[in-house]
């Protein structure tokens, strides 16, 4: 069930660069349609995180429970400083992107694709660290 989850998340998040970049190359005007993908694509995205939090997330509790092992602690440290890192450092790589973007887009509306894009790339440094976090659970 995990692997499912894990590989869902990457295909949402790879499929939603590839449409960035085919309404970017096509230069599409009307927002309506990258607006509807990217709200079905974000939906799609959420209830997976939420499936994980309420399907796999406490067979891990349970399991951390019944071992106290040095290494098992150790282990939960490096997950948790893996997001947390991730997170910080998405958090400056997008509020600086985002400055850039606001400036970008309030010259030129047509720039709002190609912002977006780069607006992607940094929030997908907290999914990298939330990866790496899900892959050492997954060894605990």
């Amino acid at each position: 069930m995990m692997e499912f989850i894990m590989y869902t998340t990457v295909i949402l998040i790879i499929s939603t660069i590839a449409a960035g970049a085919y309404y970017l190359k096509k230069g599409y005007e009307d927002n309506s349609k990258i607006k509807r993908y990217l709200k079905l694509n974000l939906s799609m995205f959420f209830s997976l995180v939420l499936g994980f939090i309420i399907l796999i997330l406490p067979g891990y509790a349970s399991a951390a429970a019944t071992t106290s092992d040095s290494s098992t602690g150790l282990g939960y440290i490096a997950a948790a400083l893996s997001t947390g890192l991730a997170s910080l450092g998405a958090g400056i790589a997008v509020s600086s992107v985002g400055a850039a973007a606001l400036g970008a887009v309030s010259e030129d509306e047509k720039m709002l694709g190609k912002t977006l894009i780069f607006l992607g790339l940094a929030e997908g440094i907290a999914i990298y660290g939330l990866v790496i976090t899900i892959m050492i659970l997954g060894r605990l």
